[in-house]
């Protein structure tokens, strides 16, 4: 069975659909969202209900940070992105707002354990982003005997990392659409990257296919319309700031 991992769409529905029609033409039976649905981008109603859809369908969804900011905003804005909670709120009705709040913050699923952030405290919102960080939610993670796979998002960009033979941890940057054994015998953690906002200076949507009958984790790029992405978030009056970072992938 395939899996596509999808997180930090950020109401880029140019983008989730563009991801969604690549991952179903190589072979994806089944879909995962870790994260980050809304915020930044310019259709967040119409990503949650594609979310709900797919939901609907036997999706498996957990909650990123945007999610929980869009359904409480915050009262004092402190960071760019609480910049975009309050409009992304007032475009959501009380049912998208209902789905996002109920999300879990982390879910189990097989030898898998989907979550937006880190597995040591998915509430935290703490980015992997260094083997320290990878190893602090690697081990929260082994704490679940059977999970041997934590796949997550937030930092939107693609990584693997591994423990070796011994209690080392090993990162590796993935080449996109290069199929990666990932056998049961390690541990294994992957960031997936970002569908609706690159930072690699690479404006192509990320996403990962993660086959659980071979073992094997590709990391994907998608081509997209961003400049529409981007013209959609200036016509909504959001920062010009947002339509900029799509463009040049930042």
């Amino acid at each position: 069975m395939k899996l596509a991992l999808l997180s930090d769409i950020h109401a880029n529905i140019q983008a989730f659909e563009a991801c969604l029609a690549h991952a179903r033409a190589h072979g994806a039976e089944q879909f995962a969202l870790l994260g980050d649905l809304v915020g930044y981008g310019a259709d967040p109603a119409a990503v949650v209900e594609q979310a709900r859809a797919l939901s609907a369908q036997g999706a498996l969804l957990v909650k990123g940070n945007h999610d929980a900011l869009a359904v409480r905003p915050p009262g004092v804005v402190q960071t760019v992105g609480d910049s975009t909670a309050a409009w992304t709120h007032a475009q959501l009705n009380t049912s998208q707002l209902d789905f996002l709040d109920q999300l879990p913050l982390s879910l189990q699923h097989e030898s898998m354990l989907l979550v937006h952030a880190s597995a040591d405290v998915p509430a935290a919102w703490r980015y992997v982003t260094d083997e320290r960080a990878a190893s602090a939610s690697m081990d929260a993670a082994s704490l679940m005997p059977e999970v041997r796979y934590v796949f997550g998002g937030h930092v939107h960009m693609q990584t693997l990392y591994y423990r070796g033979a011994g209690a080392s941890l090993m990162k590796f940057v993935p080449t996109p659409g290069v199929a990666l054994p990932v056998p049961r015998h390690r541990h294994w953690l992957a960031t997936i990257g970002s569908v609706g906002q690159p930072r690699d200076r690479n404006p192509q949507a990320m996403y990962a296919l993660f086959d659980t009958h071979k073992l094997q984790l590709t990391f994907q790029r998608v081509a997209y319309d961003h400049h529409a992405a981007a013209v959609a978030i200036r016509q909504a009056a959001l920062p010009d700031y947002f339509a900029d970072r799509l463009e040049l992938g930042r």
